[in-house]
C-alpha cells in the first residue's frame, strides 16, 4: 500500500474513532485530543484531513490509540476493502 493512501486511511480512522469517544461526558475534540497526547491541534487537524505529507509518527499513533482505547491496528483498516 502506498504511503499517501495509508496516511489517508489512518487520518480517516482517527477522526472516526475520535468522534465516537466520550471523555468527561463530552465528545472528544481535536483540541482535547491534542492536549491529551501533547501535540499541536494543527497536527491532529492535518492528519485527519490528509493535509500532512509526513503522516503521523508511530509514537503519536500509539498515544492516540491509548486515549481512544482502540487497538492501533484499527487505524489501518480500510472500510473500502471490505466492500
Amino acid at each position: 500500500m502506498e504511503q499517501d493512501r495509508l496516511n489517508k486511511i489512518i487520518g480517516k480512522n482517527i477522526k472516526k474513532y475520535r468522534k465516537i469517544t466520550i471523555i468527561e461526558g463530552k465528545k472528544l475534540t481535536q483540541e482535547k485530543l491534542a492536549e491529551l497526547i501533547n501535540v499541536s491541534v494543527s497536527l491532529i487537524s492535518n492528519v485527519e484531513s490528509n493535509k500532512s505529507k509526513k503522516g503521523i509518527s508511530i509514537t503519536n499513533l500509539y498515544k492516540i490509540s491509548v486515549v481512544l482505547n482502540i487497538p492501533i491496528s484499527k487505524f489501518m483498516e480500510d472500510d473500502n476493502e471490505l466492500q
